[in-house]
């Protein structure tokens, strides 16, 4: 058995939880196994995006975890990061107007 951590962030809350996993467990079984679909309903586990410490992971289903890993569950942005810094230089650029 080996230890690893699943972690996500949702939108009213974060869920944390350390567990242990049979050595040559893919990363997806690993999220299966970590009860967070009871917790986050919305969560489509077969299909969501994930990572370990920050690097996406390509193929889930196929990447065995390790002893350690923090397996991050993503979710969509809600809005877009390019457009919310537009919108941040135009209001800036206009405060600076007024002054």
């Amino acid at each position: 058995m080996i230890g690893i951590e699943v972690v996500y962030a949702g939108a009213e809350r974060q869920y944390l939880r350390a567990f242990a996993v049979e050595e040559g467990t893919s990363v997806r079984a690993a999220l299966v196994a970590s009860g967070i679909a009871a917790e986050f309903p919305e969560l489509d586990l077969a299909t969501c995006p994930v990572g370990i410490f920050g690097k996406v992971v390509s193929d889930p289903e196929q990447r065995q975890v390790q002893a350690g890993d923090r397996l991050e569950i993503y979710r969509p942005l809600m809005a877009d990061p390019k457009e919310i810094r537009r919108l941040r230089a135009a209001k800036a650029a206009l405060a600076r107007q007024s002054d």
